[in-house]
């Protein structure tokens, strides 16, 4: 396997670190690069063997800094020393990743290399409607899937597989990504989501080893530090909108001082559309660049954003007047409340599919 570097993050491995090993030497991959990363000095042992094979080369991290910097430390290393290699595949050290698989994620790349696919990003993907998964696995996939999907707009069936085949171009640049520990992978996924990069899922066979015992994945600090990655669009989006409504109900409520020599109509009206106009406009280009990290023409994103505007509030009118008629009178702000965040959690979705898409 010409051309392909294996990276395998280790930290105190044990004899499937070995194991790994082996196999990949055994199916002709040249170049393998193992990263110690901080492994206490009773594990040295393991990483000495390695160190025997003319394929590899062992990297140290003087200190645990979790798997995101391990491998970016690869990376690091493989882009100064192979420029002319095509990609490279991560592997996981719990041997949980058959060789089968690895071999095939190696061949994808290179039929890759040769196409127009050439920059995706290769996902080994497990099945996990298995019986052999673990519950808490099983369980924390299919939430892990959802939430994708539904704030990132991503939808793959395996959220934090560490088998990955990722040309070098792409390599480059997730060296920027942040990311020290298990949510460097996540933020990889979304990165490449927002860059544009295609996705490819290749499916791998599921493995868990004693119950996927050898995992250092904390579920409770690990998994925060994942969810706070996902949400975080989520959130700026509703910072920037709950701004966007205290700038509206103050520039009303200042317009409405500023024109008490008008008749209420035409006081209402004035004070409502110039403090609409100011508002939409804070709330345009702070999605655009604070939430979305858009830069694509104004005019369009902004044509899109206004008439998603003018939809949304046509639908809430409906919505609440519809609603209300069929209801008591007495629950239409509620009404109104329940409506406008629902349209809210759509106009997300819409805003970064449609209105600040990248062309």
């Amino acid at each position: 396997m010409q051309n392909i570097a294996i990276v395998i993050p280790s930290l105190n491995p044990d004899d499937k670190l070995l194991d790994v090993v082996g196999a990949v030497i055994s199916k002709g991959f040249k170049t393998i690069i193992v990263v110690n990363d901080g492994s206490d000095s009773k594990y040295d042992k393991y990483f000495e063997h390695i160190k025997k094979h003319k394929e590899c080369v062992v990297l140290k991290n003087y200190k645990n800094f979790g798997k995101g910097r391990a491998l970016k430390t690869a990376f690091n290393y493989f882009l100064n020393t192979y420029p002319n290699y095509i990609g490279l595949i991560t592997v996981d050290a719990d041997n949980q990743h058959h060789i089968d698989d690895i071999v095939n994620c190696a061949k994808a790349l290179k039929t890759n290399f040769l196409s127009s696919n050439k920059n995706n990003l290769i996902l080994g993907c497990r099945d996990f409607d298995l019986e052999n998964v673990p519950k808490k696995s099983k369980l924390g996939n299919k939430i892990t899937r959802f939430v994708f999907k539904i704030l990132c707009g991503i939808n793959i069936s395996d959220t934090q597989t560490g088998l990955r085949a990722i040309p070098i171009e792409i390599v480059k640049e997730f060296l920027d990504i942040d990311g020290e520990r298990y949510e460097y992978e996540t933020n990889m996924i979304i990165d490449a989501k927002q860059k544009e990069i295609r996705l490819q899922e290749l499916k791998i066979q599921t493995i868990y080893i004693e119950d996927n015992k050898s995992s250092h994945f904390n579920p409770v600090k690990d998994s925060i530090k994942i969810y706070l990655l996902i949400f975080k669009h989520f959130f700026r989006f509703g910072i920037v909108g709950a701004l966007s409504t205290i700038i509206d109900v103050g520039l009303f409520t200042s317009f409405m001082f500023l024109f008490d020599n008008l008749n209420p109509k035409e006081q209402i009206f004035l004070s409502t559309l110039i403090a609409r106009i100011f508002s939409s406009l804070f709330n345009y280009f702070g999605n655009s660049r604070v939430v979305f990290n858009n830069t694509a023409n104004k005019k369009v994103t902004m044509t899109k954003y206004y008439i998603l505007a003018a939809l949304q509030m046509s639908i809430s009118y409906l919505a609440v007047f519809s609603l209300s008629n069929s209801l008591f009178v007495i629950y239409s702000t509620i009404i109104k409340i329940l409506v406008d965040f629902v349209l809210f959690l759509l106009s997300f979705q819409i805003q970064r599919e449609w209105v600040f898409k990248k062309l």
